[in-house]
């Protein structure tokens, strides 16, 4: 497998990091497909690139899961797809925080700690959102939500792996989108009169 995320996702990703060439969308979508008919997710609660809430993540008790907008896919389209990973875990693949379908091929909307439709296994075996831990001393992690839209709807049952997932996806993506966010831990922002470069 190539080391590095197609040069497609470039721009939209950043400054290079080692999980970026394992990502969903690095497998599944294409420079045809990326933003296709101005297709594209954000979040009301960040703007791309920019730092996680704590209110996300596990340095807060009863975190939810971050809100998020999509625009209309192109003509076609009959489902919607959300993968959340992160791209800075040790681990041979990105670390799976979210695995979300059964939303209809249209313009839509996660609210903030909504129930989506349908949830598969995070990185942890669980059918929910993984919520963020970044190890005290750890640089910050980039967390990478990658949208997709498909051409036939999902027949997976929820608490579905990764792999499933990615295996029923395969060939039948007509656009995808992608927006990230960064997380270091609160612990680390908080401990102060730390200067060293990690």
């Amino acid at each position: 497998m190539s080391q590095t995320a197609p040069s497609w996702l470039h721009g939209a990703l950043g400054s290079p990091r080692a999980g970026h060439a394992g990502l969903a969308i690095a497998k599944l979508g294409s420079e045809r497909t990326f933003g296709r008919g101005g297709f594209s997710i954000k979040s009301p609660a960040f703007a791309a690139g920019d730092e996680l809430d704590p209110c996300f993540t596990a340095d807060e008790e009863d975190a939810v899961a971050p809100p998020f907008e999509w625009t209309a896919p192109p003509p076609g389209a009959l489902e919607i797809v959300l993968i959340a990973e992160d791209a800075d875990n040790a681990a041979p693949s990105p670390f799976c925080h979210w695995l979300v379908w059964g939303m209809p091929g249209q313009k839509g909307q996660l609210l903030e700690g909504e129930a989506p439709p349908r949830v598969g296994k995070n990185a942890h075996g669980n059918s929910e959102w993984l919520l963020p831990e970044v190890t005290h001393g750890d640089p910050e992690h980039q967390f990478v939500f990658q949208l997709f839209a498909l051409e036939l709807p999902m027949t997976l049952m929820p608490g579905a792996t990764r792999e499933d997932v990615i295996a029923s996806m395969e060939g039948h993506v007509t656009a995808c989108a992608v927006t990230t966010a960064t997380y270091a831990g609160s612990e680390a922002e908080d401990e102060g009169g730390w200067d060293e470069e990690f």
